[in-house]
């Protein structure tokens, strides 16, 4: 095999049985899969088949399989075979049959299939147009075959036959296998051998170091696995896997700088702070170097690249908590700017400069509402609406009124829906959700979980896959979990917290949040809530007013509790719904204390039943202490009525209860 250190202007570059044609402006080589995907396209191209509906569906199908097929990386014969048979079987069998042609016949059989594409482009109707996406990959697959030798075309036709020949091998391999697990169904021995002790590694299965990929190769791959990393972490390659990829992608074109961008954010995920800072020190190096930045900003890119350089690197600091090198990296970026009046960068360093101020501890809200007037002028919705919510966040905990926050997120919606921030819509939803969390409106809390669930995000990403990973979603999934559990529902709640460690693995970004409802990235400052959420007013109010029960004031303390037990029954949780349903029995009957016979014994059947609705609230929440309180007061309350057979059941379950729980003291009935 050639070495990839060959004159790329007389011997085009080969490695592992790549032929590279960079030459003439070619930015494309032809290797085995694509010569299976050329042979893919041929077969759609000049297929006969009678246009039915299951037809066209089919059809349908594998054009949206074409793209990721052109774009993305080579893959086994294998793979291959088993993405095209996922929609069409037959095909799949066409497309092996005639690779196997090739790779089992002569030289002269690949000549003439690179001969017989240029049909496709030819008659009044030609099936390929020749600028379509299809058309100009077999075009440019065209031209690099014929800018091949003689000596190049015989290396691609052996790396061909060794490309098939590892297919055979592990379609050999794999019935080997399923006639083993058979077997192994059929016996029945004292030591059984594990199903994963008679399996072994093929080589595909192994990592192994691939040869250079295209320039649309590269671009799409790192463009899908940003997307995913953004939007679903689970989605994208592992980061030992990622790094790998982009390790063999660097090592072939060490200035590409887009790879060192995504590598800087893969360091990120596993909190290594030297390879993030390296990957994102090359990633700027390189974009000056290779002078794209200039490109796109005109004359000033040399100065544009330094500021957002220190920019970054302010926020990578931040990020690990290293507050004094993110000022000094900020203070830099701020000179910069400054420099060269880029409002746009300094008005993103007031940004990270209100986020260091707040993680140092300071409130300096003058700053924010500085920061969202500037962006409004400046045209910077993105930054304006994140501004209005740490403004809601701040107003949040000095104790503003639910109404008035809500005024306010409101403006920052009308942002959202407007430049279609489908981002930040849910980083919105999650917030309110957490306000009315934080006053005490389970219900309202409810419906915004719901609807940020139910939501098809603005910006799908690759193959239907939506933004559902984001760390909104992991704080509305923690909300749901906890409304469940206040409500009793402790199975339900956990089994969304087992879907959150599912969806969230440890090695994921938005880890935290399945266990502590955090926000870790300082770009989102997501409403932040304690496990022990603040109740309603309303319930305060109650529990400040008890004292005129034991004060001897019943009729008082029943008045205040009729005002304010609404809101508690409407939101609050099972237990404080039982409490309040309890302590309404207790005032009942101690304000029927000296009524007249008559009055009285209504009171106390009415404070029974209140009881029964108490003690189904404490059975959700599985409070056996407040349940063996409701019994015995009910207990005494029959025994004043006379009601002789339920008094009994009242004090055996009382009895039962008091074997199985501690012995405390039960309040008793004055």
């Amino acid at each position: 095999m050639a070495s990839v250190h060959e004159s790329m202007f007389f011997n085009p570059m080969m490695a592992n049985g790549v032929v590279h044609a960079n030459i003439f402006g070619i930015k494309d080589w032809v290797t085995p899969h694509k010569i299976s995907i050329l042979v893919l396209l041929h077969e759609m191209a000049t297929s006969k088949e009678q246009a039915t509906p299951e037809v066209e569906t089919r059809r349908l199908h594998m054009n949206k399989l074409n793209l990721p097929l052109l774009q993305g990386p080579d893959m086994t014969l294998i793979q291959l075979l088993k993405t095209i048979g996922e929609c069409c079987p037959k095909l799949a069998s066409a497309v092996s049959t005639r690779v196997k042609v090739m790779a089992e016949g002569e030289l002269k059989d690949m000549e003439n299939f690179f001969y017989s594409l240029q049909n496709v482009f030819t008659g009044t109707e030609p099936a390929v147009h020749k600028t379509s996406v299809i058309g100009l990959f077999l075009r440019h697959m065209i031209l690099a075959y014929n800018k091949l030798s003689f000596s190049q075309v015989y290396k691609l036709y052996t790396a061909l036959q060794q490309y098939y020949q590892s297919f055979e091998k592990m379609s050999s391999r794999t019935v080997e296998r399923e006639d083993t697990d058979m077997e192994l169904t059929s016996l029945d021995l004292e030591g059984k051998m594990e199903k994963e002790e008679l399996e072994f590694p093929t080589r595909d299965e192994e990592v192994v170091d691939r040869g250079p990929l295209s320039q649309k190769q590269a671009e799409y791959f790192l463009a899908q696995q940003a997307s995913l990393l953004k939007n679903n972490e689970n989605k994208a390659l592992s980061p030992a896997a990622l790094q790998k990829e982009l390790n063999n992608l660097l090592k072939f074109n060490p200035d590409f700088s887009e790879a060192h961008y995504l590598s800087y954010l893969n360091s990120l995920r596993v909190q290594d702070y030297f390879s993030a800072m390296h990957s994102l020190l090359h990633y700027f190096d390189r974009l000056i170097l290779t002078g794209s930045d200039s490109k796109s900003s005109g004359e000033d890119g040399f100065g544009r690249s330094l500021r957002y350089a220190a920019l970054n690197l302010a926020a990578l600091n931040c990020r690990f908590g290293h507050h004094e090198q993110a000022q000094f990296a900020l203070q830099e970026a701020i000179r910069i700017a400054q420099e060269s009046s880029d409002h746009v960068c300094l008005q993103h360093c007031l940004s990270w400069l209100y986020i260091l101020e707040q993680m140092k501890g300071s409130d300096n809200a003058v700053l924010v509402e500085h920061s969202v007037k500037k962006a409004g002028q400046l045209g910077l919705p993105y930054l304006a609406s994140l501004g209005i919510q740490s403004l809601v966040q701040q107003r949040t905990f000095s104790g503003r009124s639910a109404n008035k926050l809500m005024d306010a997120m409101k403006d920052s919606d009308m942002l959202h829906w407007k430049h279609g921030l489908s981002e930040l819509i849910d980083v919105s939803i999650a917030q309110k959700t957490a306000i009315w969390k934080m006053y005490g409106q389970s219900t309202m809390a409810l419906q915004q979980t719901q609807l940020l669930l139910y939501m098809h995000s603005l910006e799908s990403v690759n193959m239907d896959i939506h933004q559902n990973n984001t760390e909104a979603m992991a704080v509305v999934l923690c909300h749901l979990a906890e409304l469940h559990a206040e409500q009793g529902y402790y199975s339900a709640a956990s089994e969304i917290l087992k879907h959150l460690k599912d969806r969230f693995p440890p090695h994921s970004q938005h880890a935290k949040e399945s266990t502590c409802i955090e926000s870790t990235e300082p770009d989102h400052r997501i409403l932040q809530t304690s496990t022990k959420v603040v109740g309603p007013l309303s319930e305060k109010k109650v529990y400040r007013n008890v004292d005129k029960l034991l004060l001897g004031i019943p009729e008082q303390a029943l008045n205040v509790l009729h005002m304010a037990i609404e809101p508690i029954l409407a939101n609050g949780t099972v237990l404080d719904r039982g409490r309040a349903m309890l302590l309404l029995a207790k005032c009942q009957v101690a304000s029927a204390v000296s009524c007249p016979t008559q009055e009285k014994s209504e009171a106390f059947e009415s404070a029974i039943e209140n009881l029964n609705e108490a003690k189904i609230y404490f059975e959700k929440a599985d409070c056996g202490e407040r349940i063996r309180e409701v019994l015995y007061l009910q207990a005494r309350l029959f025994n004043t009525l006379g009601k002789t057979k339920e008094r009994n059941k009242c004090a055996m379950m009382f009895r039962q209860l008091h074997q199985e729980l501690p012995t405390y003291g039960v309040p008793l009935l004055s």
